[in-house]
């Protein structure tokens, strides 16, 4: 693949970044001081997990919606598939709940008086990030008797910027949402792939139609009580992020292979897969952001034994999604309409998917 890449939009591009990352490293690293794992992601830590009771107080509909799906199944339901024994089986596992292999992606961990317990499945905090130190400044609108509807746009942007400080994955901002999706769905690790068997991924995972269907939430853009669809102005967003999501987290899982098998190979296939998209998404749009990605895509090489350049490659494209997703106007970004999944291929029907 050949492209001409704008240089000075490049370059511009690239400026803009080094001084976003500044501003974003608080939340592509976790303000909280939250480790990251072995593919850059940060998950839920339990000693920050508060639960979705916490969550249910202001967020009840949310709630609602998430206890029909299967994310919330999974705490009862994962443990006794013939399928996740096998898994465990083969890696030498006791219990499917009862290590971090399995339930950094298909649980969530709260930490009581010192020992951490399974107490959800795939819950709020598992996206937002463990609510423990944002959830007061999240539900602050400007004062006790101040509400959502009178809070001021400088105090929402104040609140926001905060929350994400403090750890939140506030959906203001795709991305930090996006990553959390894709940092499970491309099944970030090699033995449990290779060696355990299990799915190298979800094949058919695209953040519009996944986040459209049974996940869908969105209650918060009409008056907290109707599930309202999203805008074609926000779905154009969330394309662009969910394609940057996927290439950064398959750039990731490339660089952690360390033989040529199942996983590594998967990994690479679907990182070629999302190059090619966003370079359709290039020559449909006229973005810095969506250059700077992609030039940083096409520079290197998805091959075995080249980690530091993958991960290079990875943190920029990670830095540009995060400033697009927190500048882009999706007014102007009408082009890429016939790429977007349809309305009837949204994932509405209930379905464990392969993670």
């Amino acid at each position: 693949m050949t492209r001409k890449i704008k240089p000075f939009r490049v370059i511009g591009a690239m400026a803009a970044i080094a001084l976003l990352a500044l501003v974003c490293a608080v939340a592509s690293r976790g303000a909280d001081g939250a480790v990251q794992d072995e593919q850059g992601f940060v998950r839920c830590d339990p000693a920050k997990t508060v639960g979705a009771e916490a969550c249910a107080k202001c967020h009840q509909n949310e709630v609602n919606v998430w206890q029909t799906t299967p994310h919330f199944a999974t705490f009862d339901s994962l443990h006794r598939k013939p399928e996740a024994k096998a898994i465990a089986d083969k890696l030498g596992l006791r219990s499917v709940k009862r290590n971090d292999v399995c339930t950094k992606c298909h649980y969530t961990c709260q930490e009581e008086d010192g020992r951490e317990r399974i107490v959800a499945g795939v819950s709020c905090e598992s996206c937002h990030g463990g609510a423990r130190d944002w959830i007061d400044l999240h539900a602050d609108y400007g004062g006790p008797n101040v509400t959502k509807a009178m809070e001021s746009t400088e105090h929402r942007q104040q609140r926001l910027a905060a929350s994400v400080a403090a750890g939140m994955n506030n959906p203001a901002n795709l991305y930090l949402v996006a990553r959390q999706c894709l940092a499970c769905h491309t099944s970030p690790d090699e033995k449990l792939v290779n060696v355990g068997g299990h799915a190298a991924g979800t094949k058919d995972f695209e953040l519009v139609a996944w986040s459209q269907g049974m996940i869908h939430h969105n209650f918060l853009a009409s008056d907290g009580k109707s599930l309202v669809p999203s805008t074609p102005e926000r779905l154009r967003v969330m394309f662009v992020v969910g394609v940057l999501a996927d290439l950064e987290a398959s750039l990731r899982a490339t660089a952690a292979a360390t033989e040529k098998a199942t996983y590594g190979v998967t990994a690479a296939q679907r990182a070629a897969a999302q190059k090619k998209r966003l370079y359709q998404i290039a020559e449909l749009t006229d973005n810095p952001q969506i250059e700077a990605a992609l030039a940083a895509a096409l520079e290197v090489q998805l091959k075995l034994n080249n980690g530091p350049a993958l991960v290079v490659a990875a943190e920029t494209i990670s830095q540009a999604a995060l400033q697009f997703a927190a500048t882009a106007d999706g007014t102007t970004l009408a082009a890429l309409d016939p790429l977007l999944p349809p309305p009837a291929a949204y994932k509405r029907q209930a379905t464990t998917g392969s993670r």
